[in-house]
């Protein structure tokens, strides 16, 4: 099979963010891939928790300084790189003065879930989908892990689908055990069809729980992982029905290469349109 374009998009990657069972795969699942011939692009929020100096993050001028409106506001990008060097791996980092300078990640100092997640959900989005434009980097699978990442289907699959980047791009989402108790803000299916997305494409949204989130993503996507063997219930029933290619994430440590044929097999398939 020949050398392919795949493009993580992950909620979190050790060791920016402290070891996790998410944080791990996204370390780890990129370098197997890498390591098997492919090329490789991953993007990660710049929480405000992460060491700049430490973690040798620094920006890149050429990508930064797009603005990307999020609920009729124009929110400006910022880009950050680092690289892992003894795999010598980058990583590009979403950063946003409004959204991803706070210490905390999803919840604040008191334990309550951010009531603007669903904006830098957005944002997040965005921001990723219009760096990998300005790279002019076409990816033949983009691979999503965790909630953070779960609105990027439905803006490729929608609002970009006629960019000549991701004609031929098939999208994979990965699930977890990273349920929120919360339901994010209610306005975001409003918030949605303000970034252009056309309000036929957002069901589910209308109770914008974890569940419906997971669907959401699932249903814009070519093909699911069930990441964690605790993946929330009304997910796992959602996808009894799914009707386009799951992989379980393998319990062997080399499970590189289980997803290394998954995406070859992505690949013969034509990518599903809307």
């Amino acid at each position: 099979m020949a050398k392919k374009k795949i493009l993580y998009i992950a909620s979190e990657i050790y060791p920016y963010l402290p070891e996790s069972y998410i944080s791990k795969i996204c370390r780890h699942l990129p370098q197997g891939i890498q390591e098997r011939e492919n090329e490789i692009r991953t993007f990660m929020p710049k929480f405000g928790c992460i060491n700049e100096r430490k973690n040798q993050l620094h920006e890149v001028i050429r990508l930064s300084g797009q603005n990307i409106i999020v609920d009729n506001i124009d929110r400006t990008l910022i880009i950050k790189v680092a690289s892992l060097q003894v795999v010598r791996m980058q990583v590009y980092f979403i950063d946003s003065e409004d959204y991803f300078k706070r210490k905390q990640i999803f919840y604040d100092t008191e334990g309550n879930f951010f009531s603007d997640n669903d904006e830098r959900m957005i944002f997040f989005a965005k921001g990723v989908i219009e760096t990998v434009k300005k790279l002019g980097w076409e990816p033949d699978i983009i691979h999503c892990h965790g909630f953070m990442s779960a609105l990027v289907p439905i803006f490729i699959k929608t609002y970009y689908k006629d960019s000549p980047l991701f004609q031929g791009t098939r999208l994979v989402y990965s699930v977890y055990n990273d349920k929120f108790p919360d339901l994010l803000n209610p306005t975001i299916g409003k918030k949605l069809v303000g970034t252009g997305i056309d309000e036929g494409y957002i069901r589910h949204i209308d109770n914008p729980t974890y569940a419906s989130l997971i669907k959401l993503a699932a249903d814009y996507s070519d093909a699911v992982v069930i990441g964690h063997p605790e993946v929330d219930e009304e997910v796992i029933d959602y996808l009894k029905t799914y009707p386009r290619p799951i992989l379980t994430h393998p319990t062997d440590e080399n499970y590189a290469d289980a997803y290394d044929e998954f995406y070859n097999q992505l690949i013969t398939k034509e990518p599903i349109t809307f």
